[in-house]
């Protein structure tokens, strides 16, 4: 079983055996939140597609706004978590454990970092650039791992690169995170090579030592044998990170949905309220009555509250509940998964509501198709530049990217990533400009 001592650990990756001079009262965890906060990847999600296209006159979420709503249910799951844990272990009183609503906030803050331009329909043209075009002709010049590790691009993993890795420019450890964060943010804690069908995955080879370093200080089970590709117990923080980001990108989707017309005010009103008893409901209606609130977006807004407070409420309870499971590394499914079953009923409801009629709306499937063909274009482009660096197209193409990417390396795979990375780390607006100068669309004005 894995022990919350060493599991909520605030040594940092990097940094390992120095100590920092400290100017102020701030936690290591809430530090992390902070270098989180002011970063620039944090920065570049404002202007990356959460599900809808980027806002004009109505505002939607971005992936930056979700992000910060899901950091505060997170905040609010860790705190509620702690509270209820330490009535049971009063020995964890004094203990880092008391701080892991900050770790549980802090990875949430960082969750969709490697997410690239235009959500999931970027992350499979990058993919499908491997595996169904001309990408498809390296895979004899490539490692298995690294093809395994390409032909997968995943988000999450991307995240753990995003924080660890160390880029041109960045000290050694790249953000220097708390081993506890770190391990909070990977969802998926084994390698591409046992992803499954569903191919997720939760860190590159370039990053897998890091992860077991730190996995193996924190005490994280490992179900792998010697010599097999690692395969590790999720941190149980994870679990909340998890299911923070399940309530809010599920409800503030309806919420968002029904702003933009896709879903009228009965269907949304009705998904919302099936979470509640019908004394429940009542209550909910009168105190809309009571507090004078006509306007309808404005009633959403009360009803998706006092859902998201409820499931916040029941995956505390499932957590409290399921904590020997989550410690020994057996509990399957989500905290979702785990709520009671009106509860669970009303949540699957509204994602088949959604896969229905909002992921498959004409909004959503323009920015798929155009995000999809934006980033194919690119991975075309700038994967041959890497792959035939002598060539003159080559060398205009690299001079546009960032320095911080070793795309000057003499290893093929180095330079492949460099451009993943450089690809990966657009927003959705860089990419539609260098796609648009790519092809010759558009000229700079001078």
């Amino acid at each position: 079983m894995m022990n919350w001592k060493s599991l909520i650990s605030n040594k940092r990756l990097g940094q390992e055996g120095r100590h920092a001079e400290r100017h102020d009262d701030r936690s290591e965890f809430r530090r992390d939140y902070d270098r989180l906060i002011f970063s620039a990847p944090f920065r570049r999600m404002q202007n990356k597609t959460q599900v809808f296209p980027l806002p004009g006159s109505i505002f939607v979420h971005n992936r930056l706004t979700h992000s910060l709503e899901v950091a505060s249910v997170g905040r609010s799951l860790g705190d509620d978590v702690a509270r209820r844990l330490l009535e049971r272990h009063p020995e964890l009183r004094g203990t880092f454990f008391e701080e892991i609503g900050n770790v549980v906030s802090a990875a949430c803050l960082a969750h969709d970092m490697g997410n690239p331009p235009f959500g999931h329909s970027g992350e499979k043209a990058i993919q499908a650039y491997f595996t169904e075009a001309e990408g498809a002709s390296l895979r004899e010049k490539v490692s298995p791992q690294f093809w395994s590790d390409i032909t997968h691009f995943e988000g999450n993993a991307n995240v753990f690169r995003i924080l660890t890795h160390r880029f041109k420019g960045r000290r050694e450890g790249g953000f220097v995170m708390t081993y506890a964060t770190l391990g909070s943010i990977v969802k998926y804690p084994f390698s591409s090579a046992v992803a499954g069908d569903k191919g997720k995955f939760g860190f590159f080879a370039t990053e897998e030592d890091t992860y077991k370093r730190i996995a193996d200080e924190m005490g994280i089970l490992c179900f792998s044998e010697p010599g097999q590709p690692l395969r590790y117990a999720r941190h149980p923080l994870v679990w909340l990170v998890e299911a923070a980001d399940d309530i809010c990108y599920e409800i503030m989707d309806i919420e968002d949905s029904h702003k933009l017309k896709i879903l009228s005010f009965e269907e949304t009103s009705g998904m919302l309220l099936s979470f509640f008893s019908e004394e429940q409901k009542q209550k909910i209606c009168q105190r809309i009555i009571d507090e004078n609130i006509t306007d309808n977006n404005e009633k959403v807004i009360y009803m998706r509250a006092s859902v998201i407070g409820l499931l916040e409420r029941e995956c505390v309870e499932a957590f409290v509940q399921h904590e020997e499971e989550i410690l020994n590394g057996t509990l399957t499914g989500s905290l979702i998964d785990h709520i009671s079953p009106r509860l669970r009923d009303a949540y699957k409801a509204c994602v088949k509501m959604s896969v229905k009629k909002i992921y498959n709306s004409k909004p959503v499937l323009d920015v798929e198709l155009s995000g999809y063909k934006i980033i194919e274009t690119l991975m075309d482009s700038l994967i041959q530049a890497a792959v035939f660096p002598e060539k003159f197209h080559s060398k205009q193409l690299i001079g546009r990217v960032s320095s911080q990417y070793h795309i000057d390396s003499p290893d093929l795979e180095t330079r492949i990533m460099a451009m993943i990375d450089f690809i990966s780390g657009m927003t959705d607006v860089y990419a539609l400009d260098i796609y648009q100068k790519i092809n010759g669309i558009s000229l700079p004005i001078v």
